[in-house]
């Protein structure tokens, strides 16, 4: 069943390549990925062969998230085994760049090469990887078939996989479960990652819980609150600070109106994804009835809100809050990372689109460790609702905490559970 899957997959591979290629050059061009290397990914390099490392910890990472990911193991991997040997594989042009800036020194980063098999022998053969892990949940059925015959095992680290997805797998079990098969080992982040992957076709001895890398806060720097910070917000009086952080395009003034009629009792601070926005957003924040503040250009005429328009600092932002709002889950799906506000013992609310960082939510949800709202009327009702009574802000706050607790490790556990391949 392998040989016929493998066969069907490699008939269809160049037809799709074709027709998509045109795209992908210019959405490459458009991410400056021209220039930086691209032909890596058809097994072309610079050096020659006999000029690089061998014996590698193969890491694969596709997008920018996989690769932030990657990174945070890899440094727990090189505190663990400092001589081994680590080359990581990012696809996207974003993922590459991010990958060249934040690898730790001595890693080596390259294009992941395309899934076509003669050029995964010739990468193989040049790296000779003693394992390859995947990020996530990549199968790339080549890479897996190749490295089954050059006896490289394969594994998967911080492994998810949502209900749709399983629902979708299931369907396709004939076709993946000949895939899944060539799966050395698997480190699912919960019981219910476990038993979906399980139900897809992965063997059960092979899958470990090991909790998220994502969310481990082992070894994070804490937010901190900075006397900067506070005499900043002392400029608005002692009123509740509600923040909404990490925002996209028309969330700022979504929220903002949403808060309109609590202006005089609150202070909204704004930190947004994008700090180049800033003069849409104050325009937008004027529209809605607001005289926004930019902290790149305080005077003395104080307003009634604040946009940080500055970059680095989110992480201390957050300890200054009572309440936080988390972008990108309004009128943008995916959301942004909650886990910094939690650690910082604020209270999370946000909007019904957080996929990017299941099972998470759902489990904060579960446990009550999450207020998720839809509409402004209930984003009105859940601040007040959190500023005036102390006992459901504790009962969040504690639920959240215990909620992340559950991921403390995970990194190491990951590390300890793929280094014995």
């Amino acid at each position: 069943m392998r040989f016929l899957v493998l066969a069907i997959y490699n008939i269809l591979l160049p037809i799709f390549f074709v027709i998509a290629f045109p795209a992908w050059l210019l959405k490459m061009s458009k991410r400056g990925g021209i220039g930086t290397g691209l032909l890596e990914r058809i097994g072309w390099f610079k050096r020659d062969a006999e000029f690089e490392k061998q014996g590698v910890i193969y890491v694969h990472a596709v997008s920018v998230g996989e690769v932030l990911i990657g990174i945070k193991l890899i440094k727990e991997w090189l505190i663990k085994y400092p001589e081994d040997r680590i080359l990581l594989v990012p696809t996207t042009a974003t993922g590459h760049a991010v990958a060249k800036e934040y690898a730790p020194a001595g890693v080596d980063v390259i294009y992941s090469p395309l899934d076509f098999s003669f050029i995964l022998k010739s990468v193989f053969k040049r790296f000779q990887p003693k394992q390859i892990i995947l990020m996530e949940s990549e199968i790339w059925p080549n890479m897996l078939n190749v490295a089954r015959k050059m006896k490289i095992p394969v594994s998967i680290a911080n492994a998810r996989l949502s209900a749709r997805s399983e629902s979708r797998y299931v369907k396709l079990g004939i076709i993946l479960k000949p895939l899944l098969e060539m799966i050395f080992k698997l480190c699912a982040q919960d019981e219910v990652d476990k038993q979906r992957w399980v139900n897809v076709g992965v063997d059960s001895s092979k899958v470990v819980v090991t909790g998220s890398v994502k969310f481990d806060q082992s070894g994070a720097i804490k937010p901190q609150k900075r006397d900067d910070f506070s005499m900043i917000l002392s400029r608005y009086g002692k009123k509740p600070v509600v923040m909404a952080i990490s925002t996209n395009i028309g969330e700022e003034v979504w929220i903002a109106s949403a808060l309109l009629e609590m202006m005089g009792d609150i202070r909204l601070v704004i930190v947004p994804r994008h700090a180049e926005r800033r003069a849409e957003i104050v325009a937008d924040l004027q529209i809605a009835g607001y005289k926004p503040d930019l902290r790149s250009a305080l005077t003395n005429d104080v307003g009634d809100s604040l946009v940080i328009d500055s970059t680095g600092e989110l992480r201390d932002w957050t300890c200054h809050a009572d309440i936080v709002i988390v972008g990108k889950s309004i009128l943008e799906k995916g959301g942004q990372n909650p886990t910094e506000a939690i650690a910082a013992m604020v209270p999370v609310v946000t909007g019904p689109y957080m996929g990017n960082f299941e099972p998470l939510v759902t489990d904060l949800k579960h446990h009550k460790g999450l207020t998720e709202v839809s509409s402004k009327s209930e984003l009105y009702r859940a601040v007040i609702e959190l500023l005036e009574n102390d006992e459901l802000r504790n009962i969040q706050i504690n639920a959240a905490k215990k909620v992340l607790k559950s991921h403390q490790g995970a990194t190491a556990k990951t590390v300890d559970c793929l280094a014995i391949c």
